[in-house]
């Protein structure tokens, strides 16, 4: 236990936090967050999208100019993954279940509901696939890429801790290793376990609902936890054997699946399609 930081045990206490007030009183936090999502939408909805931009801005800036040729590890460190296996991790243990889910329900919720103007028009089917883009698109892909060139950088190149804090040692220096580093790496901590937790129950959600649509399993919170739990054990296992391992082949098996699945359905599709054509020509 002497490796163990202050982050970890601070981050500890703030999740358990959490998951007791969700279990006691779920409504009061339900009620809670969404206020506070409110208060941040509107209070600093246009930071958000500004930010985004500028991210995307600021990625596409890197890749063509001098500094997208840097070397994010030594000059003589060559690639540890092909390029397919990686590909596969960034979606796998990246945005695949947030992107999954959202791909669809988010264009259908926008035109449903639109932030603004009258559902169910022209317009807001435009919306939606404006706000889907920006959150799933482009620019959300480069806020990832943005954090990932930060962190590799400092981690791979300088030797530097793999945490948020190590980014902003050229403007803090070694006060990222005091109460300030401290701080930055618990709200980072903090952020992704919140994000983690609704891509989680999300994802729960999802693979419940193909469940009990094609096997007919029961559709319900019962079901939905035995699901986590074998997520979560899934993801215990191969976080402890390493990216080389255990995140690598969970990986490629999640994309094989992907395209096979894919593909099944372009097949079915195609034979569908061959199947109703002619009922339509005539």
């Amino acid at each position: 236990m002497k490796d163990v930081t202050k982050v970890y045990w601070i981050s500890l206490v703030i999740a358990i936090i959490f998951v007791i007030w969700g279990v006691v009183t779920p409504e009061r936090l339900g009620e809670v967050m969404d206020v506070t999502k409110g208060f941040f939408l509107t209070q600093f909805g246009w930071f958000y999208q500004l930010a985004a931009s500028f991210f995307f801005v600021f990625a596409l800036f890197l890749i063509f100019s001098k500094y997208g040729k840097i070397k994010l590890g030594k000059d003589d460190d060559k690639p540890e993954f092909s390029r397919p296996t990686w590909f596969a991790m960034l979606f796998s243990a990246g945005m695949g279940i947030g992107l999954l889910f959202f791909g669809v329900s988010e264009p259908i919720s926008h035109f449903i509901s639109p932030p603004f103007g009258e559902g169910g028009t022209p317009e807001a089917a435009r919306l939606a696939l404006r706000y889907t883009y920006l959150h799933w698109g482009f620019h959300a892909w480069a806020i990832y890429a943005t954090i990932a060139l930060a962190l590799a950088y400092y981690k791979f190149r300088k030797d530097l801790p793999g945490l948020m804090s190590a980014t902003l040692y050229p403007i803090l220096g070694e006060r990222v290793k005091g109460p300030i580093g401290t701080i930055i790496d618990t709200i980072a901590v903090f952020a992704t376990i919140f994000g983690v937790a609704a891509s989680l129950g999300l994802g729960a959600q999802q693979i419940n609902g193909g469940l009990s649509y094609v096997f007919n399993v029961p559709n319900n919170f019962a079901t939905q936890l035995i699901i986590i739990s074998i997520v979560t054990v899934l993801f215990i296992l191969s976080a402890s054997t390493g990216i080389q391992k255990g995140i690598k082949y969970l990986s490629n098996l999640n994309m094989g699946l992907a395209v096979s699945m894919y593909k099944t359905s372009l097949v079915w599709g195609s034979v569908c399609w061959n199947l109703y054509r002619p009922c339509v020509q005539r």
